[in-house]
């Protein structure tokens, strides 16, 4: 048989099939997955099921079928009083890890590099070395997640073509301030790089903290890439409707590999995505409010039980330090936890280059995206630490 592309060599086992796997042999709870385990509202399946009905249930537009894409625009214009052309500015994909995917395709030339922020979500570094490009990592540090600005500028160079930025950020939990992001677009408009801006957890924030748009700053409305998707907003995960916002010259490149990658995301969901942007502004708050309550139910029995977790302003996630526990190591602690306790997490030195894993070597991360009854269960649980 034939050898795997080398593009292929530096990838292994993600940790979610190894901490899925390990948590079904001990039936653990599952406070390591990033999906609530309950569907979102219901105009979406009405929506969508009304689409099939009426014989949407072809191929649709490669970018974004007419009604998605003008919801979108709306949204836009809602959330961020921002004005896009929707048949330049928007595409429509299958799910945000597809518009991560095209985002880098469409720019990266073997050689290129691409900066990534650590702890980050699995798919860049993945994306970036099947482009050809070279991961160049910046890790954020505890205890607030911060960066160290003159390490980010040490990382800008000639080579560079894109920084790989999220926020709210995933596992943190962190939004990048005004400050963080005026340094980011100082340095792309200084060495002409583009940003690719993660922002599914757009809807996710917490009081006291405010999302604010790297497109937003000086010189970056014309070299952003805005991703986000409807996973995390409206609670369907397995759905996979996303979408890239940017400006006409990067949408033209980015639509050259998205219509010979999965051509049109599914469109009837795409019709029900566009019902679900149209809900009313309580829509949004009430989510918000929802899961800030997750949070401040899981926050206390962290801490009950010897953790010191860092409160997250956004998302699913609580990064808690464990080190006062006696352990060292996430791995071991993470399956300490799923053999002893009957709680499943993720140990986040797996979102770590490797000459920074040791940054989260007392860290681990809780999901609380969960519904009451499994959040109560699980605090029981940890009650054994």
């Amino acid at each position: 048989m034939s050898k795997s592309a080398d593009r292929l060599n530096n990838f292994g086992t993600s940790i979610f099939t190894e901490i899925s796997a390990l948590a079904a042999e001990h039936n653990a709870l599952r406070l390591s997955s990033g999906y609530p385990n309950t569907s979102g509202p219901e105009v979406l399946i009405d929506a969508t099921t009304a689409a099939m009905q009426a014989g949407e249930n072809q191929y649709g537009w490669a970018h974004g079928v007419a009604p998605l894409r003008t919801a979108l625009g709306q949204h836009e214009q809602r959330f961020y009083n921002n004005t896009l052309n929707l048949e330049t500015e928007i595409t429509v994909t299958a799910g945000a890890t597809e518009a991560l995917f095209l985002s880098t395709m469409a720019f990266v030339n073997p050689g290129d590099e691409v900066i990534v922020l650590e702890p980050y979500f699995e798919y860049y570094v993945p994306n970036t070395e099947m482009a050809g490009g070279i991961p160049r990592f910046v890790p954020l540090r505890a205890p607030d997640w911060t960066f160290d600005p003159t390490e980010l500028a040490a990382a800008f160079s000639n080579k560079t073509k894109l920084i790989m930025l999220n926020t709210p950020h995933n596992p943190t939990g962190k939004v990048f301030t005004s400050s963080e992001l005026e340094t980011i677009a100082a340095l792309c408009c200084k060495w002409d790089v583009i940003a690719v801006v993660d922002e599914v957890y757009e809807h996710l924030v917490y009081s006291g903290a405010a999302h604010r748009r790297l497109r937003d700053m000086p010189g970056m409305a014309e070299r952003t890439i805005t991703i986000s998707s409807m996973s995390k907003t409206f609670s369907m995960t397995g759905w996979r409707i996303g979408w890239i916002i940017a400006p006409e010259p990067l949408t033209a490149a980015i639509r050259l590999v998205h219509q010979y990658t999965v051509d049109c995301a599914p469109v009837p969901l795409q019709h029900g995505c566009a019902a679900a942007l149209a809900m009313p502004e309580t829509y949004y708050t009430e989510l918000a409010a929802k899961y800030q309550a997750k949070r401040d139910l899981l926050l206390p029995a962290l801490r009950q039980v010897g953790l010191a977790p860092y409160v997250p302003q956004a998302g699913f996630f609580i990064m808690a330090d464990f080190s006062a526990l006696g352990f060292s190591d996430d791995v071991i602690f993470c399956k300490h936890l799923i053999e002893t306790i009957g709680v499943a997490t993720i140990p986040p030195s797996a979102f770590f280059s490797t000459p920074h894993k040791r940054l989260a070597k007392n860290w681990i991360r809780f999901a609380f995206c969960k519904d009451d009854a499994v959040l109560h269960a699980a605090i029981d649980r940890l009650m054994q630490l």
